[in-house]
């Protein structure tokens, strides 16, 4: 059974005006159980994780600043949401629903994180929404617990996961690997194992021609025994955040393809959504829900 990661707690108030559509946390599961394509038995609610899970990816002092909330006002512009006591444990029980997905995943073949995708929180900063690095926790739990030797992390938002780079910099466990546009945020690249930056405007077909010439390659290469896939949906052409051109089915067969190469070769694979911010929300949901949905065809 496909299992979900949600917490309430996911959709967190923000400022009127605020240009983060945090709504979507709250619409997508209700879209999911409204369609039918899931049940409440598919949700899972994570809790909080243990410290040393965090810490495994994270700088101490930076974790303790930030949940006694003493990071310094240039920290916290830069991370862009108000710093609160609520905001910092809706992202421990994020990183709580990924860590959690991995052993779903194992079990199942894939998992899903309604939220996640922190791919700017660097090991001792956060910045552009992300404060930890859920993905980069979960690899890490995975390697200390002897559940994997060899992560792949394929992260597929518009933006690079230039957080996930430098947390793994000099860790040859685990291998990144972004596609993103070359002239989106962050505008100062981090280096990770395989970066494919893409030119202003490119659409669906250039975009799935290298995806699908590269995912494969990089499974014979890598030979990973785990996948993280960060699937955000900010490569549509109507993001306000991106530069790519993608059409809802074009984002549609990116995932359809990923998760079907990662099950065709029994590698389980944790999904976290990451960015979307095209100004109807509806087209936001839809493209989410839609990595759902061939999640569940992929495994009925």
């Amino acid at each position: 059974m496909l299992k979900i990661a949600y917490h309430p707690i996911y959709k967190h108030p923000l400022p009127l005006g605020h240009r983060f559509p945090m709504i979507k946390y709250e619409l997508l599961p209700q879209q999911l159980l409204y369609e039918g394509t899931c049940t409440e038995d598919n949700f899972f609610e994570p809790s909080f994780p243990q410290d040393h899970h965090i810490l495994a990816a994270h700088d101490e002092s930076y974790y303790r600043n930030l949940i006694n909330l003493e990071l310094s006002k240039r920290e916290t512009r830069k991370i862009g949401f108000p710093l609160s006591d609520e905001l910092v444990k809706r992202e421990r029980i994020i990183a709580d629903g990924t860590i959690k997905g991995c052993h779903y995943a194992i079990e199942n073949g894939i998992s899903m994180n309604i939220a996640g995708g922190t791919h700017h929180a660097y090991s001792d900063r956060g910045e552009a929404f992300c404060m930890l690095n859920d993905q980069a926790i979960g690899a890490r739990y995975l390697l200390r617990n002897k559940l994997a030797e060899k992560i792949l992390i394929v992260d597929l938002d518009v933006h690079q996961g230039n957080g996930t780079a430098e947390i793994f910099r000099t860790d040859t466990s685990v291998f990144t690997f972004s596609m993103h546009g070359k002239s989106n945020y962050p505008f100062k690249k981090e280096t990770s194992d395989l970066d494919i930056p893409l030119e202003k405007g490119t659409a669906d077909e250039e975009y799935l021609s290298i995806l699908k010439k590269t995912l494969p390659e990089l499974l014979e290469e890598v030979r990973p025994d785990f996948i993280f896939y960060l699937c955000g949906v900010d490569v549509l052409e109507t993001d306000k955040l991106g530069t790519l051109s993608m059409t809802l089915d074009g984002c549609k067969e990116r995932d359809r393809f990923v998760l079907k190469t990662c099950n065709d070769a029994k590698i389980p694979v944790q999904c976290s959504m990451g960015g979307g911010y095209s100004p109807e929300i509806r087209i936001i949901v839809e493209a989410h829900a839609n990595t759902f949905r061939l999640a569940q065809d992929i495994l009925t």
